[in-house]
């Protein structure tokens, strides 16, 4: 069962993955199966969700401040 705060999200993770199904089964139709085309469209996905994480990855820039920050620290002192 989805929670209810949740449902948009399903639904829009169901749009998600009907449009890009759709996307190779119009350009792969008759060239591939139709696993290869579920595979394809799984990497697609996988893909755009690992590009995301790391596009919002924000370990570096904070490392970045806290040593910024340390040197300004002891440039003060």
């Amino acid at each position: 069962m989805v929670p209810q705060e949740d449902e948009a999200k399903y639904r829009e993770a169901g749009t998600l993955i009907n449009e890009r199904l759709n996307t190779y089964f119009n350009y792969y139709k008759d060239a591939k199966s139709n696993k290869e085309i579920y595979f394809y469209a799984m990497i697609d996905i996988a893909l755009k969700y690992i590009n995301e994480s790391k596009r919002n990855d924000t370990k570096p820039i904070i490392n970045i401040l806290e040593e910024l920050n340390k040197e300004i620290e002891e440039s003060l002192k």
